[in-house]
């Protein structure tokens, strides 16, 4: 079936099961608030089409749809809404520094979002931050870009306007192997930074493109630059000022650096 016009679409095996019990790791998430939950079901186990439609840019640019957010967040919302409507689910989440969490998926996330404290205060807004991705996070610049817009799109992120994003990634994968990474490239490609006409002009990129969207929303009101890249060509192609150079050796000293952004943000207080 489908919940206000998303189309419900699982793998049968899935839609099939006495009982469910989806394994993962809950940290934050761009548009669910947290990753978790029914999330590795719905999205894990999807469809294409139910998928496509959950990152349509009308849904993950509502005012509500926030990383560190649950409360309000219409993206969660449907998730939860989808997830619950599949056989009987049991979530057994790792949450970092705190350890295994398990039971109803909608009540272990809540549970866990109330202790993993995902945001730290900062005291002032900067100009310049670098962000230090963990290896696992930098493969390639479609998984690592999340760590900028984590942060740039927060609820209170601690940067002035016109700020320099540092992003430490490797990309050995370049801008990524898959179907969804390239077509985030040519969405990318169909026009200049900053990107404008990937918030307002039609999107028939598929799959993959919301993460272009994210980045058209953070050159907005940021400068975006990529370091320790080991090869800077497909960046900028994409229009993203990328070097080989390590962060430290090009821009050092920091006025911020954030070691982990899916693990914590810090937040203007």
């Amino acid at each position: 079936g489908q919940l206000e016009g998303i189309p419900i679409e699982v793998h049968q095996d899935i839609a099939e099961a006495q009982h469910i019990v989806t394994v993962g790791r809950i940290e934050l998430h761009q548009y669910a608030g947290f990753s978790g939950g029914y999330k590795g079901v719905v999205v894990g186990c999807g469809g294409r089409s139910l998928i496509e439609a959950l990152h349509k840019r009308e849904l993950v640019t509502q005012s509500g749809v926030r990383v560190g957010r649950l409360e309000g967040n219409p993206f969660r919302s449907l998730i939860d809404r989808i997830g619950q409507q599949l056989p009987a689910t049991t979530a057994l989440q790792w949450l970092p520094g705190q350890g295994w969490i398990a039971g109803d998926p909608v009540e272990a996330l809540v549970f866990a979002a109330g202790v993993a404290n995902p945001f730290t205060p900062s005291p002032q807004a900067v100009n310049r931050v670098l962000i230090d991705l963990p290896d696992s996070k930098a493969v390639n610049f479609y998984q690592a870009s999340r760590g900028a817009t984590y942060l740039a799109l927060s609820p209170r992120p601690p940067l002035k306007a016109g700020a320099t994003i540092v992003l430490e990634a490797a990309c050995p994968e370049g801008v990524g192997l898959g179907s969804g990474e390239a077509n985030f490239a040519r969405a990318l490609r169909s026009c200049s930074n900053p990107w404008a006409p990937l918030l307002t002009s039609p999107l028939s990129f598929g799959g993959g493109a919301q993460r272009a969207v994210m980045l058209a929303l953070l050159a907005k009101h940021y400068h975006l630059v990529v370091t320790g890249c080991h090869n800077p060509g497909p960046l900028r192609d994409l229009g993203v000022e990328a070097h080989r150079e390590p962060a430290r050796e090009r821009f050092d000293p920091f006025e911020l650096i954030v070691a982990d952004p899916f693990r914590q943000l810090p937040q203007l207080a």
